[in-house]
């Protein structure tokens, strides 16, 4: 059995209103990939000059030189995602209450629910890793110990 949910007035100026904050937060987004992806660029002239034998002056770092700038350009890949979802649940928002779309309402939703995943994703993978290097921390002090 199918119900037809009915936006009140009320909801679809919240929507509105939430509709013009993430698209500025999506593009105050872009323009954070786009400052990742001149450090990265940076990164890679920068280190350009520095010598690929491991120790000496600079250390580990001539080694890792590409290394350091394939993580930026990683990086900025990775906020791309959410940063894009958040920017088509905005604009399909816009227009769905524009138009009073219900297909277009309900892609701006499925974008939402595609960001926010990304998101949970994202933290659980995160905490994942603090795990393993606080574990790996740990056997790492007591086998130094022993």
């Amino acid at each position: 059995m199918e119900h037809n949910l009915e936006l009140n007035q009320l909801a679809k100026e919240a929507l509105r209103e939430g509709a013009k904050w993430t698209f500025f937060l999506s593009i105050m987004g872009f323009i954070g990939v786009g400052l990742i992806i001149l450090a990265a660029l940076f990164m890679t002239v920068a280190l350009s000059g520095v010598p690929d034998e491991i120790g000496g002056e600079f250390g580990y770092i001539g080694a890792f030189k590409s290394f350091i700038s394939l993580i930026y350009f990683g990086v900025a890949a990775l906020y791309f995602f959410p940063v894009y979802y958040l920017y088509k649940y905005s604009t399909n928002m816009k227009m769905a209450l524009q138009m009073n779309d219900q297909n277009m309402l309900s892609e701006a939703f499925v974008n939402l629910k595609s960001h926010h995943k990304f998101l949970g994703i994202s933290i659980i993978v995160v905490l994942s890793l603090y795990i393993i290097i606080l574990v790996g921390g740990i056997f790492t002090i007591a086998a130094a110990a022993m």
